[in-house]
Order: structure tokens, then C-alpha cells, then sequence
């Protein structure tokens, strides 16, 4: 029998990922749990080298990186050279803004910028290649997570 909603199909969102408007220890709740470590943590946040934030769909607006359609290490070389104030969304969600780019930065991102996280941001910011690596190991645990019996090849 096919469900009748995707209530009824899906798992809940709630708790998969984190919520932007949380620190360190919402991450750590988030991801820790799942098998993922600080460094998992910080190479799957680099994901916001691309792309955007769309208000219609998570109150937080604006793009991360100048180059949001880029992957590179960029969230991170950005994240440790500009400066960030204070903004409220539209939607009522507070995130941080780049006045001269208007480049955003979420409470969760900026959080990596906290104990032990900083250290590997600095890294991946000084070695795009370190976080190519990592991102590379963290994404495929992201996507098998959960799965078992699987192949090295099909």
C-alpha cells in the first residue's frame, strides 16, 4: 500500500540537521549521535561554499560565499577574514551579514569559529585539499549513514 502523505513515507526532518540559529553543542547533539566527529562536523559545514539560503524555506536569506556556485574552501577563508553583524530576516531568523558583499554567515556557522572546531577551520581555510579530503570522507558516511550490507562496487 502506497502512503497517503509523506507523513505517512518519510522520517521527520526534525533533528536530521541542525537548526542555523544554534551553537557548538546543538551541533555536537545533532551530528555526535549519527557517528559523525568535530572534524565531520566542520568538512560537511564547508557544503556552505555553495549555494544559498532561501527565506521561503528556512527564514535565513543570502548567499555564504561571493562564489556561490563554486566549491572551493572559500566558506572558510571568508568566515575567518570579514566581519559580521547582526541581521534579522524578513522571516524573523537572525543570521549575520557581510555589509560590503552581503555575504551571510548563520549562528551555527560562526560557531565553528569556537574550540576545537577553529583549528580545523584555519586548516581548511590554508589547504583546500585537506578539506576536499575530509569533505570527501564525511559526505559518503553522510550518505551511507544508516545503511547496512553495503558493496565496495556494484
Amino acid at each position: 500500500k502506497d502512503a497517503a502523505s509523506a507523513d505517512e513515507s518519510v522520517e521527520s526532518q526534525m533533528g536530521r540537521l541542525p537548526d542555523g540559529d544554534k551553537g557548538v553543542d546543538h551541533l555536537r547533539e545533532i551530528f555526535h549521535p549519527k557517528g559523525f566527529t568535530d572534524r565531520d562536523i566542520v568538512a560537511l559545514s564547508g557544503a556552505h561554499t555553495v549555494g544559498r539560503c532561501h527565506a521561503n524555506r528556512s527564514g535565513f536569506d543570502g548567499a555564504w560565499t561571493e562564489a556561490p556556485l563554486k566549491f572551493d574552501n572559500s566558506y572558510f577563508t571568508e568566515m575567518l577574514a570579514k566581519e559580521y553583524a547582526d541581521e534579522t530576516t524578513a522571516k524573523g531568523c537572525p543570521q549575520k551579514k557581510h555589509a560590503a558583499t552581503g555575504t551571510i554567515m548563520l549562528i551555527s556557522d560562526l560557531a565553528l569559529l569556537e574550540s576545537p572546531f577553529k583549528a580545523i577551520v584555519e586548516e581548511y581555510a590554508k589547504d583546500q585539499e585537506a578539506f576536499f579530503k575530509d569533505f570527501t570522507s564525511a559526505w559518503v558516511k553522510l550518505q551511507e549513514n544508516g545503511c547496512t550490507d553495503l558493496r565496495e562496487t556494484l
